[in-house]
């Protein structure tokens, strides 16, 4: 169904931008900052695209009150960013590093001042290398670290920031960390991986369990990336289908809202975590959360594959006039309707935030020093108009993160995929040119809508 027209959303609808740490912040290893799995990721041959790091990415550690007042310039009311664990701790545990909670401290105040809401992930992939070297997410004891990084900023912050996010998208953590090794730590350990998506899970219900002993006042949850699951054979009944869904979306839900593991894959998490009290931790994972964050930028059709656990594989859309994006993925406003839809009418309804919603298209700036993205534009206009037509029909979305504010690290592609509303040269000083995008998001956010 293609809507027209005014696409309005809700009075108090929150509008903002999103970045990670690793990806925009720089400064690696000043300041008391240690090194994260992303840090030794990216020294390893042919990891990285064109050999690019996260050394200095945007240089945002330097340029912060640049970005915030870009940002205020914009009229953006929101903003989602990412604590660098190692900022704060190191070695992933044991001393605090000052200097890292006082650059959060100024980047947060700076946001307040400017009538900006912090929005803030406490983790966004950047495991302490120190805790890696010490099993990392195959260990349980990463998930109690955790707990003690996420006390020791929520507490300090607690004035300050309203909203938390404890995980930002565990299942591209596990499946690109953990059986493809595409991302960091770079692990190929498919029949441990469900052990690791535990301990993600653990590690999320004991920051809750922190967040609530600190205050009642604060906002916390967790963000997933979800997507509309659709087969190869048009039939969703399918094995293919059903497993994908109950590892890509299920498998980060059920334990959440209803304390147990979706049934299409119990036994398989249960094996593989023959040393951990499952149904006591399903507990703690399953604590009341204040919303659910997603993020969805496409579809995923699957086929299946005769492989033990993941029994599917995802495959490219061949119809006429599909469109894709520089990233390769299927341009598909519809997927994040039905994804809203989907939580909506097995999970309760739960209030909810899009996290993350945004494209890369292949684009360069011109003789005028401008980025004409109008194909950003233009895909903006078609999924938003999908999350109207959601929040019409009762799903409680409250807010909308674009991604991502600046052309960033986009991990293993380095900077060769431009997700930002904003260009950022990194040949003459790391300059910011609001794409045209960015100009037409900010008065999408002041009218509180658009002509679509």
């Amino acid at each position: 169904m293609e809507i027209r027209g005014w696409i309005d959303f809700p009075k108090d609808f929150l509008w903002g931008t999103a970045t990670a740490a690793y990806q925009i912040e720089g400064a690696h290893n000043v300041d008391g900052k240690g090194e994260s799995i992303w840090d030794d990721f990216c020294k390893r041959k042919g990891k990285i695209k064109n050999k690019d790091t996260g050394d200095v990415a945007c240089n945002h550690y330097y340029k912060y009150l640049e970005d915030l007042d870009l940002m205020k310039s914009l009229h953006y009311p929101a903003y989602r960013f990412s604590i660098s664990w190692t900022r704060i701790f190191p070695e992933g545990k044991g001393r605090v590093n000052q200097k890292g909670l006082d650059f959060y401290k100024k980047l947060i105040d700076g946001l307040l001042e400017r009538n900006i809401v912090p929005f803030v992930t406490l983790y966004h992939w950047d495991l302490p290398l120190a805790l890696e070297k010490n099993g990392g997410w195959l260990s349980r004891d990463t998930a109690r670290y955790f707990a003690d990084y996420s006390e020791i900023v929520v507490t300090t912050f607690q004035d300050r920031v309203k909203y938390w996010i404890t995980l930002n998208e565990p299942w591209v953590v596990t499946v690109g960390g953990y059986v493809l090794g595409m991302l960091a730590p770079g692990k190929i350990a498919p029949f441990q991986s469900l052990k690791v998506a535990h301990h993600l899970l653990l590690a999320h219900g004991y920051a809750v369990e922190r967040v609530r002993a600190i205050s009642s006042h604060l906002q916390v949850g967790i963000t997933n990336a979800l997507s509309p699951i659709h087969s190869k054979s048009l039939n969703k009944f399918d094995k293919a289908t059903i497993r994908a869904n109950a590892l890509n979306n299920d498998l980060w839900l059920e334990p959440i809202f209803y304390g147990q593991y979706p049934k299409e894959i119990e036994k398989q998490v249960f094996s593989q975590n023959k040393k951990s009290p499952v149904l006591e931790d399903l507990k703690i994972i399953s604590q009341k959360i204040d919303f659910l964050g997603i993020n969805n930028y496409t579809r995923t059709i699957v086929t299946y594959l005769p492989f033990p656990l993941y029994t599917f594989r995802p495959i490219k859309p061949d119809y006429p006039h599909v469109q894709f994006t520089s990233m390769d993925w299927e341009v598909y406003p519809r997927g994040i309707y039905e994804i809203l839809k989907y939580v909506k009418e097995k999970y309760g309804n739960p209030n909810i935030y899009i996290t993350e919603n945004g494209v890369a298209f292949w684009e360069s700036i011109n003789d005028q020093g401008e980025v004409l993205d109008e194909n950003r534009i233009q895909f903006l206009k078609a999924y938003l108009s999908e999350v109207s037509h959601a929040i019409h029909e009762g799903v409680n979305v409250q807010g909308y993160f674009v991604w991502s504010f600046l052309d960033n690290f986009e991990w293993a592609y380095g900077y060769e995929k431009t997700f930002g509303l904003v260009y950022v040269n990194r040949k003459e000083n790391y300059k910011r040119i609001p794409k045209k995008s960015a100009y037409w998001y900010s008065e999408v956010c002041l009218k509180n809508g658009f002509y679509y």
